[in-house]
């Protein structure tokens, strides 16, 4: 049969419709006799039967793998150049009590972002010293509350922050370390990187006024600088856009060093990984590598000490962790501009679960859940079950031509930025998630009730003064 005219070119049609490329799905996913995908040896169809669709499934031990990987690859290298790294993990990836648990007990730290990731760290039981806070507008109330805390440190997104955050460290009687985000001119993601004099962005200051920022910081005593802080991207596969970034941000560390100890670099996360089969990351202990090699050479050129290293990664830790799980309700077969036809296997979720196709026409892969199929695969496009025609969970793949109403598909690698996007559009209840291990199963995060829906609304704790009784006047 002739490949269908409507695949992506990056597309190719698989020998195995039912086959689980392991670069994409967690480590303990596997596709058991029964034909049936399982995770730590808990089937999807009595995961579905358990706990219903949709459903994120995370496989505990892979994140718990992932987090110790890194953190042993980044200790490891920079070790081998004379310095250390620290690894935070960024929590806007997904965030609850146990993930933040689990990477803590990894050897992790954790990257805030606002106050009710805050709030959830600090029910987890995590020590505030453990946290760094970012946030390009942080309230007043948020500052405060986090100098309050302890939090370990907290990074400087704007030259007014500077003021706010000394004021809320001298009513506390703290001293408050900080680093400063700047704007290295970088930007990378996937293979490719630019490289800009500056960037027009709501994150960081110019790289160009981070000395005079600096030196504000350093005048207020109750001010300790770490450092500077970069992010340059999301979904990186290598290694190029850090070596730039570093050797920029390098040059302005060693010249700060001539007014005070700058005793970290910050090089922020982004790092990659595989949402289909030709997706090629570099792998945790290359990127690693290369890391450490590039800032030890810029050290070693402008004559300064290695300085410590922290990253920030979220996606790689968590992402491949998870998938989504999803029952098939209806399918329609669509001929596109007399072409050929695309498939429509529609789901019960969409954007509601998974923003990232719409708002960013992300890939991913799907595959049948329940069963193995000797069917011919078929190109489908999954789509959700929003009033909205963009509400598409996988663009493209292939499954067996056989799927059917009733089938239960899997969309692997949503662990990061899944649920945190995740809404109520149409109000569809956020589904729960899922931690499997060791054939256990258990839910850290509740799936959302209509009950929890219409608790929130406030229209319904009395009668509307409209209302009238059906008797006599």
């Amino acid at each position: 049969m002739a490949p269908n005219p409507l695949a992506p070119e990056w597309l190719t049609e698989p020998v195995d419709a039912n086959a689980l490329d392991a670069a994409v799905w967690s480590g303990g996913s596997r596709r058991a006799i029964s034909g049936a995908i399982e995770v730590a040896g808990v089937s999807a169809t009595d995961l579905a039967a358990r706990f219903g669709t949709p459903l994120y499934v995370c496989d505990e031990a892979d994140v718990v793998a992932r987090a110790e990987r890194i953190r042993t690859a980044f200790s490891r290298e920079f070790s081998r150049v004379g310095s250390r790294a620290t690894v935070y993990y960024a929590a806007k990836a997904f965030l609850s009590s146990e993930i933040a648990r689990w990477v803590t007990a990894a050897g992790l730290n954790i990257d805030i972002a606002s106050g009710g990731e805050l709030a959830v760290v600090l029910a987890a039981g995590v020590d505030p010293a453990r946290l760094g806070f970012h946030g390009n507008n942080k309230s007043l109330a948020e500052i405060d509350r986090a100098v309050e805390v302890g939090v370990g440190v907290i990074v400087i997104d704007s030259t007014v922050e500077i003021s706010r955050i000394a004021d809320a460290a001298r009513r506390r009687h703290r001293a408050v370390r900080v680093r400063l985000r700047v704007n290295s001119g970088v930007h990378a993601h996937t293979h490719e990187y630019l490289a800009t004099a500056r960037e027009d962005q709501k994150f960081g200051v110019a790289l160009a006024d981070a000395p005079s920022l600096v030196a504000d910081i350093r005048s207020h005593p109750e001010l300790e600088f770490l450092g500077l802080h970069s992010h340059i991207g999301s979904q990186i596969f290598g290694s190029e856009g850090f070596a730039e970034a570093a050797a920029r941000l390098m040059g302005v560390h060693a010249a700060l060093l001539a007014d005070g100890p700058v005793p970290e670099l910050n090089l922020g996360g982004g790092f990659g990984i595989a949402y289909t089969s030709v997706d090629e990351a570099d792998s945790v202990d290359e990127m690693a590598r290369a890391l450490a090699d590039i800032v030890a050479a810029e050290a070693a050129r402008l004559g300064v000490p290695v300085p410590a290293v922290a990253i920030e990664p979220g996606r790689v830790i968590v992402g491949p962790s998870m998938f989504t799980l999803y029952e098939v309700g209806t399918i329609k077969d669509v001929l596109v501009d007399s072409l050929a036809v695309r498939k429509y296997v529609s789901v019960d979720g969409g954007m509601s679960d998974n923003a990232r196709t719409a708002l960013y026409g992300a890939d991913y892969s799907v595959r049948i859940a329940n069963r193995a199929s000797d069917a011919a695969p078929e190109l489908v496009r999954v789509a959700g079950k929003h009033c909205e025609s963009g509400d598409i969970v996988v663009l493209a793949d292939y499954l067996p031509g056989d799927v059917a109403p009733g089938d239960l598909l899997a969309v692997p690698a949503t662990g990061a930025y899944c649920w945190s996007l995740s809404s109520n559009y149409n109000y569809l209840g956020r589904p729960a998630v899922v931690a499997v291990r060791d054939g256990q199963a258990r839910v850290i995060v509740r799936g959302e009730t209509e009950a929890d829906l219409l608790s929130r609304d406030a229209g319904l704790d009395a009668p509307h003064p409209l209302t009238r009784s059906n008797g006599p006047a």
